[in-house]
């Protein structure tokens, strides 16, 4: 009898059966193909997406561990570009980054106007590109505009709708821009701006999330509801994390600019 069940134990049907029962899951997925072809059913094997789950840290009250999936974008590229939602959330990201940097200084310089864009009859065009800025002392910058005088009006508009709080004055084709004293109420301004630039980026993320959900949608006829739930679960996780990384840097900036 010993010697019976060791031969069955051994057999390679039997074998084949028991890595099969002791596969992951994960690792592949049965579909049923019904056929009509002399009336056999054809059972196919089909890799399912490869997905790496990570364990975070317990959502609180819940008791749980969430998980994060990082799904390969190469094998999802015919549903959705996923590198492509990524760059445009990084952009948004970056954007911000750029926003902080160039316009919310304790300290202005003749630098920190060059990205202001001015409304002129060709189109929209930096300040830099139409008027020479330079720094008459550390409490004024002055901007000529002599060469482009029709467009001292919208230079001066341009640098009051800035976000900057600055109040620019005009003598002929020299426009004045005194530098604000850096008072508690001053950095408490620019806090603020910093606040509702970082709300702005965040409404673009949600864009940029719905727009993603949207064109998924039009997938879902010809993908599997798990693949579908996949993807949008990747998709919420980088826009979390994208938000969260606003939320970053929003308290980067606000330490720097409070003092």
């Amino acid at each position: 009898m010993a010697l019976g069940l060791r031969c069955f134990l051994a057999h390679p049907a039997f074998c084949n059966s028991l890595v099969a029962l002791t596969r992951p899951v994960s690792e592949v997925t049965l579909k049923i193909l019904r056929e009509r072809q002399n009336d056999h059913r054809q059972y196919m094997a089909y890799p399912a997406l490869p997905v790496r789950h990570f364990v975070t840290k317990k959502a609180k009250g819940k008791g749980q561990s969430q998980t994060r999936v990082n799904i390969n974008a190469a094998l999802v590229e015919d549903i959705i570009n996923l590198e492509e939602v990524d760059e445009e959330m990084k952009s948004v990201m970056e954007t911000l980054k750029d926003n902080f940097n160039k316009t919310l200084n304790i300290r202005t310089s003749p630098g920190s106007l060059d990205h202001i864009t001015v409304v002129t009859a060709d189109g929209k065009l930096a300040l830099n590109q139409i008027g020479q800025i330079s720094m008459k002392s550390p409490q004024l910058i002055l901007v000529n505009m002599a060469s482009f005088p029709e467009c001292t009006a919208a230079a001066i508009k341009a640098i009051r709708e800035s976000g900057m709080n600055l109040n620019p004055e005009v003598e002929g084709t020299l426009v004045r821009v005194p530098i604000p004293k850096v008072t508690r109420e001053h950095r408490e301004m620019l806090v603020k701006l910093a606040k509702q630039n970082t709300n702005k980026a965040k409404d673009s993320l949600r864009k940029v999330r719905a727009n993603a959900m949207n064109k998924l949608k039009k997938s879902k006829d010809k993908t599997s509801e798990d693949t579908i739930r996949l993807i949008e679960k990747q998709i919420s996780q980088m826009a979390d994390d994208a938000v969260a990384e606003l939320d970053r840097h929003l308290a980067m900036k606000t330490k720097e600019l409070l003092g």
